[in-house]
């Protein structure tokens, strides 16, 4: 496995996993974000993309600036229980901008909002709606380069895409993945065993989001609050029973890992990015992967769990380092 030990550096209380993880996700950076997109010039378009089944995903397109000679496209995947508009998908989006590339940020099912275009509930093995969304957004914007970028479980989802490329005839010339978790099941002992806050976090966006759906489709979901008080074990079960064809959670869990040597068939370039300190996504996880030889592990000492601040004025490292790579890509493809 090619590794490397990250260039980033921070001091002081930024040197805190906790600090790093809330201020990711906090509304001074997703103000920052927007504020950058607007000085930008910005414009997004909503766009829902109609895909087989009958299936309806959504995210919004913004056009570069000043676009690369090769009209380069970047697909950016959002984490659990975020959005096509979190912080850390505006600041990427900024960044990448800035670069030249137009972004594509797509909404899982039930995130940003758009609980009620599908009336299945979103889980983490739907791997086939997320490709036919990506090869949906290449056939409509039509870009000469293509790339996949994704923070936490979008980074999972970007590395899954990645490995599917050759078999699905997916135009990706290069994957990111910002802290994926590619061993679900250490994620969730990790959570269950780790600082509460995590959980409970999640866990108040989950349940908002299920009620959500219960509302809109209380025909489908007619679930009871006894099954919104589970823990995220007990709530994962239900979910796994009653909506999945997997028979117990570790085999669904088994479903969207790429642990071990799940990603060494890896054909596309691939860098991922990691915090030593992630309070969610444990490292050793990572430390464990057997990578092909187009794949590349960064591990930064510090940074949380998609953090990786760089200052008090919120700028990050991780928008750069995405940047930064997928330039490098894209250009070492021509």
């Amino acid at each position: 496995m090619r590794s490397r030990v990250s260039e980033y550096r921070v001091e002081g209380l930024l040197k805190n996993p906790h600090v790093q993880s809330v201020l990711s996700s906090s509304p001074w950076r997703r103000r920052a974000g927007a504020a950058r997109l607007a000085a930008l010039g910005a414009s997004s378009q909503a766009h829902v993309l109609n895909l087989p089944e009958g299936i309806r995903l959504a995210g919004l397109y913004t056009a570069a600036p000043t676009p690369r000679a090769d009209g380069a496209l970047a697909l950016l995947l959002h984490g659990w229980e975020g959005s096509a508009e979190s912080s850390y998908i505006q600041q990427s989006a900024a960044e990448l901008l800035t670069a030249g590339v137009a972004v594509f940020a797509l909404n899982f099912r039930d995130h940003g909002q758009t609980h009620g275009l599908n009336e299945g509930l979103f889980h983490s093995c739907r791997l086939q709606e997320v490709i036919d969304a990506t090869r949906a957004v290449h056939r409509h914007y039509r870009p000469g380069r293509f790339a996949v970028a994704g923070y936490s479980l979008g980074g999972n989802f970007a590395l899954r895409l990645a490995l599917a490329a050759e078999a699905e005839q997916l135009p990706i010339d290069a994957a990111f993945a910002v802290c994926p978790p590619v061993d679900p099941s250490a994620v969730l002992r990790e959570l269950e065993t780790g600082p509460p806050f995590y959980h409970w976090y999640f866990m108040r966006k989950w349940r908002a989001s299920l009620r959500r759906k219960r509302a809109l489709f209380p025909h489908a979901h007619a679930f009871g609050d006894d099954i919104l008080r589970r823990d995220m074990r007990g709530l994962t079960q239900w979910l796994v029973g009653q909506h999945t064809d997997w028979p117990d959670e570790e085999t669904y869990f088994g479903g969207y890992s790429v642990a071990g040597a799940r990603l060494s068939a890896l054909r596309v370039p691939t860098r991922i990015l990691a915090a030593a300190d992630d309070p969610v996504i444990p490292i050793a996880s990572l430390r464990g992967l057997q990578l092909s030889d187009t794949a590349m592990l960064e591990i930064c000492e510090h940074g949380g769990h998609c953090g990786f601040i760089r200052d008090w004025q919120l700028h990050g490292f991780a928008e750069q380092w995405l940047k930064t790579g997928l330039i490098a890509a894209l250009d070492g493809v021509q």
